[in-house]
């Protein structure tokens, strides 16, 4: 039962929140005295026949949610101090590790460098990305400019991939040369660098799950790790044996960890352009949780997709039996579909069609 409150307590501000923390929302149900309602009040209770909740640990469930795009932020734009941080990190590394590969003349060390290079540009390609991606939508882009997120990350993607494939390239080239390698200032520039890359990484550890540009930077960042980790080695052997053919060995394994995450990166992207189902969502089990609410009968015309990191969307059409349609109310079917998809499914963006059993095309479909 909803509790109505049509006098709000002596100095509460209607458009804020009172001074027990409660927000008020004004409802006018009869059209003509308007009411203030809490809104903890009109919660939805699910049905005694309703699913219980996936417990698939792709489902991040607990975070808050906008029904509509109007306002929504995208998931990179969320952690956006986090990848200045780690730019200007980054760039730094970027101009220690490229003096130390000039001075030593080390291939790897360049080959990191150049990495460090990627890395600040792909972080700097995020934020612009994530700027655009608030401006508003239009009536020529309904969507706004959400998916640039995503196209700056196929882009960050495949160059990373062609970084990989140049250093393998290098380095294979560069065998048989006699080139001697300054074990010394390679061995300086791979720690700071190797230290600059773990900040780094846990910077961005507990973002990089929520946007695929972070994500694409958290990956970078730890192939950097590992490339700075591959260089101390090789300087180390040089630095006792003189062996300098270990400089290109180490720009190989650095290609060799670059490229698979590249892959990964751009399957992602691949992914979100194909509108593949969100990982949060099994369309299957979606159905079957809609299908648990009383006067449910069908579900069809099922599509889950992501506009953007951490934006995903639903939409379906929704067969409900008559005696519920006339009895129970399509409302409360309607209601209790959102809040399943929005707390079991972590959907907030869901479009729903729903169609009494009577309806001719649907009765037509269901006697074909």
């Amino acid at each position: 039962m909803v509790e109505r409150m049509n006098d709000l307590p002596e100095g509460v501000d209607p458009e804020k929140e009172d001074p027990d923390g409660v927000d008020f929302k004004r409802v006018n149900p009869d059209g003509v005295n308007p009411e203030w309602v809490d809104p903890e009040a009109c919660a939805v209770e699910f049905s005694d026949s309703h699913l219980a909740p996936p417990t698939s640990t792709d489902a991040h469930r607990g975070a808050a949610h906008d029904h509509g795009l109007q306002g929504a932020a995208t998931a990179t734009g969320k952690h956006r101090r986090r990848l200045v941080l780690v730019l200007v990190i980054t760039l730094t590394v970027f101009v220690v590790q490229l003096i130390g590969a000039l001075i030593s003349n080390s291939l790897a060390l360049l080959a990191d460098a150049g990495h460090m290079l990627t890395d600040a540009t792909g972080v700097a390609i995020a934020l612009i990305a994530s700027v655009i991606a608030t401006l508003p939508a239009t009536s020529k882009r309904t969507f706004g400019y959400l998916r640039v997120e995503v196209l700056a990350a196929l882009v960050n993607g495949i160059v990373l991939g062609v970084i990989a494939v140049v250093i393998f390239i290098q380095a294979v080239l560069r065998f048989g040369d006699e080139v001697e390698v300054h074990s010394t200032p390679m061995l300086i520039a791979a720690v700071i660098g190797a230290v600059a890359n773990l900040a780094s990484l846990l910077i961005l550890q507990s973002a990089q799950k929520e946007s695929l540009n972070v994500r694409g930077a958290y990956l970078e960042v730890l192939g950097d790790l590992l490339g700075s980790l591959a260089v101390i080695v090789a300087a180390v052997v040089i630095l006792l044996t003189d062996w300098n053919w270990v400089d290109q060995v180490a720009s190989i394994l650095i290609a060799l960890l670059i490229f698979p995450r590249a892959i990964s990166l751009l399957r992602d992207v691949v992914n979100v352009l194909l509108e593949a189902s969100p990982k949060n969502i099994d369309v299957d089990t979606a159905c079957a949780h809609m299908l648990s609410v009383p006067g449910v009968i069908e579900v069809h015309d099922v599509h889950a997709w992501t506009i953007t990191s951490g934006v995903p969307a639903f939409s379906a059409h929704v067969t409900v039996a008559d005696e519920t349609w006339n009895g129970r109310g399509y409302h409360a079917v309607l209601d209790e579909l959102r809040a399943c998809l929005n707390e079991h499914f972590d959907t907030s963006h869901v479009t729903l069609q729903l169609e009494p059993e009577s309806h001719g095309p649907q009765r037509a479909r269901r006697t074909a």
